[in-house]
């Protein structure tokens, strides 16, 4: 049996995978170099709304699959923060904003017309994937959070450079969740440390994080097709 990896191994083969992340892809790069026209940015925000939505469903399956009062009582916290609260919008509600922000009228976000074949396929399969697995691998899964804060930032400041029409109220989400990702991605880290303690655990968890990566790219890709057919 191979043994585990120690702590500081552990973490540098998950941070490792930050170089597949979407922030590199050709279609975030035109966003941020403001390359992109208002019916591409319309397509983008669309189809990153079928993600923003499922993302607590993904949450709940993590929690519906894990046994430890503790991480569960951690977890929920997530999908009040998605869904929002009485009173209180959520991280979905701000996207929305910024779709009605770049053109889309509300219906039709809502009613998913813009969704491509290809970002329904990933994004179904991520919530899959948190359905079947073994909930610590659906949390490592969701360690993209490492890499997300950075982007994020850089993504407000290029946004409002280059497409004048959006304004800084329009951007609440990445503002709201500039400061909120990097304490979950903290969390969500010291959760796989402490419990992927075998080597194959660690294996899973660091394979777990490379098919999320491996989605979001996909996403990206599936987007700059359609962009590309509409032109």
């Amino acid at each position: 049996m191979t043994s585990p990896l120690d702590e500081s191994e552990f973490i540098s083969a998950l941070r490792a995978l930050s170089s597949s992340y979407w922030g590199s892809h050709p279609f975030h790069r035109r966003l941020h170099g403001g390359e992109l026209d208002r019916r591409a940015l319309r397509l983008w925000a669309a189809n990153r709304w079928y993600y923003q939505r499922m993302l607590p469903q993904k949450d709940a399956a993590i929690i519906s699959n894990c046994p430890l009062p503790e991480i569960r009582r951690v977890w929920v916290e997530r999908l009040a923060y998605h869904d929002g609260t009485a009173g209180d919008e959520g991280g979905i509600a701000r996207w929305l904003r910024l779709c009605e922000a770049v053109g889309l009228g509300r219906e039709e976000v809502l009613d998913e017309r813009h969704v491509v074949p290809g970002v329904r396929f990933a994004v179904d399969a991520y919530v899959n994937f948190a359905r079947t697995k073994p909930w610590a691998e659906a949390v490592a899964s969701g360690l993209t959070e490492m890499f997300a804060g950075h982007l994020m930032t850089r993504r407000v400041a290029d946004m409002l450079a280059h497409y004048d029409w959006i304004r800084p109220a329009d951007l609440a989400y990445f503002t709201d969740r500039i400061e909120a990702v990097s304490g979950e991605g903290k969390g969500t880290l010291d959760i796989v440390v402490r419990h992927c303690t075998t080597r194959e655990q660690q294996d899973a968890a660091v394979a777990a994080l490379r098919f999320k990566c491996d989605l979001l790219w996909l996403m990206l890709d599936a987007v700059e097709r359609a962009t590309a057919t509409a032109e």
